[in-house]
């Protein structure tokens, strides 16, 4: 028999437009000879809805949604579509069987993840039972995502007679997650050993993206089929009792997967929150001139609009490299000079300042001058404003509070800096688009004479693995100096972390490419006496 395996790009809140695609899917597998669809997770509503299922309203036109897709579906397709479900017993994450006119069946998720980006138990109750059903001469029995990623529904699926597992996801990226679901998958088959059918959401999401990659692998853990990553589409599997054919596509490169990841996530922000385009200012650094790339591979040359904003402090040639890079781009240019307007500001607070040496406040005003800058455009002209910075600068709070923090969608915000010069490589492994000499240059915010970054802060390379222990993995000071690195810098770098929660907390959303990003996943307080970096001399 043929399954379908839809990867599918869903906007949450969009009821009727995902119903109308799933329609069109369901309409284009039967007419390949498919008997069953599979969908990915909450394919109705999009997921993560978060506290819109805790709306009545919002659950009632997703059962009036799964209604018309029961009587439009082709009759003789098994479908299987995910909303949730609102009932006497509870609200729960649910897949439908959907057959003949009528849905046949309901399954509900048991286990709900509740951790890192996940907080599903916070709006969703728990199911407790199998379900499984037939489809020409074999039976399926189904999963949701979680589910397989904790001991218990698998085997109660096979127990239940199921032949094959079925599992609709909406599981985000990060580095490496494609080969973490596989491996998943594998330690499930331990205890359950049957066929899975994974089939995942491909799409951004605020500051989710989801990969798609789906796959499918035989009891043994064998990789029978492999979906492409990043892309839309249906494919056709054919299944013949425990085995299965279908594409085989290669799975990326680390570098190039975080670089789609960025791509789609900042072409869906922008599509679906309706804005016209994007403005970002270009600095003639590295981290713009990436965010330059990734936005005109993500919305065409003509929908990106490139703000060079000099001061005194600019090198000539930031200048020269960025009008260099927009016209390889093709890209809207406009140059504005902050002299002007930094000088206005300065001479209306020289009273204020009288007597008071020069310091990081006008440094600050020169960013908040170009940020002021770009919020008009993107007023004006119904655009978003891509700001720029990385994580490592996020972390440490090495940026200026509507300043170069001003903006809707933070591109590189859980990209760290080290990563940023791979990810400038690899895009111009594929074609030149960002001059060398940006690349090479020693990075600098040129808010001062002769500024470079390591200035203020350690060396990239020591200050991301530094970053990426304390943030990611959640190691101590001690844990940290012990992989060895310098204890004063271990403390200095937790100190900055630390201190600059403020400054996170009121920073864009953006895309999440590591196992833990600052925003959904890391949630500390901002007002905090704890002092991790103290058991340090």
């Amino acid at each position: 028999m043929k399954l379908a395996l839809a990867q599918l790009n869903l906007t949450v809140g969009d009821i009727a437009g995902n119903t109308d695609r799933l329609l069109a899917v369901a309409r284009e597998a039967h007419a390949a000879g498919a008997a069953l669809l599979l969908t990915p997770e909450m394919s109705i509503c999009g997921y993560p809805a978060e506290d819109l299922v805790l709306r009545q309203d919002f659950c009632e036109a997703c059962a009036a949604a799964l209604d018309r897709i029961a009587h439009e579906a082709p009759p003789d397709l098994a479908l299987i579509v995910g909303y949730p479900e609102r009932s006497d017993d509870g609200l729960f994450n649910a897949a439908a069987l959907v057959r003949g006119g009528h849905v046949e069946a309901v399954y509900r998720k048991h286990h709900l993840p509740n951790h890192s980006v996940f907080d599903e138990a916070r709006v969703f109750d728990s199911g407790d039972a199998p379900c499984v059903f037939a489809c020409g001469s074999l039976n399926f029995g189904l999963n949701i995502c979680g589910d397989i990623w904790e001991p218990g529904p698998a085997k109660w699926a096979m127990e239940a007679g199921a032949d094959w597992l079925l599992v609709p996801n909406a599981s985000p990226y990060h580095l490496n997650k494609e080969r973490e679901r596989l491996a998943i998958a594998r330690a499930r088959q331990v205890e359950a050993p049957l066929p899975i059918v994974y089939g995942n959401l491909v799409g951004g999401q605020d500051e989710l993206v989801f990969d798609g990659a789906s796959f499918v692998v035989d009891a043994e853990g064998s990789v029978l089929a492999q979906c492409p990553a990043w892309r839309e589409g249906v494919f056709m599997i054919e299944l013949d009792g425990d085995t299965a054919s279908g594409p085989m596509h290669l799975l990326p490169t680390e570098e190039q997967a975080v670089y789609d990841a960025l791509v789609l996530a900042v072409r869906d922000y922008v599509g679906k929150n309706g804005f016209r385009g994007v403005h970002l200012g270009l600095s003639g650094g590295i981290d713009s001139a990436l965010t330059l790339a990734l936005a005109v591979d993500a919305l065409g040359a003509d929908r990106v609009h490139a703000v060079m904003m000099p001061s005194d402090y600019t090198a000539g040639i930031s200048v020269d490299d960025s009008r260099d890079m927009v016209k390889r781009l093709g890209v809207k240019y406009s140059e504005i000079a902050i002299k002007p307007m930094v000088e206005a500001f300065t001479a209306q607070l020289a009273g204020e300042f009288a007597g008071l040496k020069a310091d990081t406040t006008e440094e600050n005003l020169q960013a908040r001058t170009r940020g002021t800058l770009l919020m008009a455009l993107s007023n004006k002209f119904g655009t978003l404003v891509l700001t720029t910075g990385n994580k490592s600068e996020m972390g440490t709070g090495y940026a200026t509070l509507y300043g170069d923090m001003a903006g809707g969608f933070a591109v590189l915000k859980d990209v760290p800096k080290m990563l940023v010069y791979r990810l400038s490589n690899y895009r111009n492994s594929v074609s030149a688009v960002i001059p060398q000499r940006i690349i090479d240059r020693p990075p600098s915010a040129e808010l001062r004479p002769d500024q470079t970054d390591q200035d203020s802060l350690p060396p990239y390379e020591i200050l991301d693995a530094i970053l990426a222990a304390y943030v990611e993995r959640d190691l101590s000071a001690r844990e940290i100096v012990a992989l060895g690195y310098d204890a004063a810098t271990v403390k200095r770098v937790i100190r900055l972390v630390d201190l600059a929660e403020y400054k996170r907390r009121q920073a864009a959303p953006g895309p999440r490419i590591t196992p833990r990003n600052f925003g959904k996943d890391r949630r500390y307080p901002i007002t905090s006496k704890y002092r991790p970096e103290g058991d340090l001399p």
